[in-house]
């Protein structure tokens, strides 16, 4: 079963944002943390949710960011103001990249873009939503875990989409929070999303499948359980070997990457369903896993 509004996932998960960008509230029992940092423009209806949800904000422990692009991180800066003793952890990586001024730049120019397409300049103002960077707490990386409460929180590393990205896992609940690491929710599909290291990108997927899980969390288009929660990663296995050949193929027709990138994107777009991820963003995708393409020249291995 597919989740994708706001609310109960289980008893100790809550999905909370918007079907385009869910980020996840976890029960600790006493405590609770949020995993996943979301678009910047979903801080309004989160401010309802907690509300609704009659959850208490100081009892919100913890953030936790499982890569660095801009909308998995646009709500932190927010919260971390509003709760000043909540702790962010993040991978190494990802630290780094929040206090570059470069990448911080590059995120506030989207995350304005994201606030006026949504119609929320004024909440914006109101609220103070910019985006100054990020101060991370608490690195972590493979194998480490965090306790919440009576829960403990499994770190995965598992690059390839970027190379700071890391998945969650909760042993108790049988709750893994894969984030884009494992690809997108695309219609009945899976978009694969190897944005940073194709070959990475394969290897962490099949580690993913090696945990048991029966709720799989997305950042995007929400949750799944119970059998389509397996399923989902072991289609996005195959969508990678699938897009992988559909990439080798544009590029080695076009010997050009740009070329290469609109062919590519032209043909995985064929199949997508009605409002899913603009065509731009898409091709900024696909043209990074060409570029890999162009630069590795070594044939996928299914």
């Amino acid at each position: 079963m597919r989740i994708d509004t706001p609310g109960k996932i289980s008893d100790r998960i809550w999905l909370l944002g918007s079907r385009e960008s869910c980020v996840y509230l976890v029960d600790g029992g006493g405590e609770y943390a949020i995993v996943g940092g979301g678009m910047v423009h979903i801080v309004p209806e989160i401010l309802v949710q907690l509300k609704d949800f009659n959850i208490p904000e100081e009892k919100i422990r913890r953030i936790i960011i499982q890569h660095a692009h801009f909308d998995h991180c646009g709500i932190v800066p927010f919260f971390k103001r509003r709760w000043p003793w909540m702790d962010v952890a993040a991978s190494a990586r990802a630290k780094t990249l929040l206090s570059t001024p470069k990448v911080i730049e590059t995120i506030e120019t989207l995350n304005q873009i994201l606030l006026d397409k949504y119609g929320r300049l004024e909440d914006a103002d109101k609220l103070g939503l910019s985006f100054p960077g990020i101060a991370v707490d608490t690195v972590v990386g493979d194998g480490d875990t965090l306790s919440l409460g009576d829960l403990s929180i499994e770190i995965i590393d598992v690059p390839g989409h970027s190379s700071c990205s890391i998945a969650v896992y909760l042993c108790d609940e049988r709750a893994l929070f894969g984030s884009d690491a494992g690809g997108i929710p695309f219609g009945d599909g899976v978009f694969t999303a190897a944005n940073s290291n194709f070959d990475k990108y394969m290897v962490s997927l099949r580690k993913m499948l090696t945990y048991d899980f029966e709720i799989y969390l997305a950042e995007h288009y929400g949750a799944l359980t119970g059998k389509d929660a397996r399923q989902f990663l072991e289609r996005a296995v195959a969508s990678a070997v699938k897009t992988r050949k559909i990439v080798e193929a544009a590029y080695a027709e076009t010997g050009d990457i740009q070329e290469g990138t609109e062919t590519a994107t032209d043909r995985l777009l064929k199949d997508a369903p009605e409002g899913f991820l603009p065509r731009e963003v898409i091709s900024l995708v696909v043209g990074q896993m060409v570029k890999y393409v162009a630069r590795t020249k070594t044939p996928i291995v299914g």
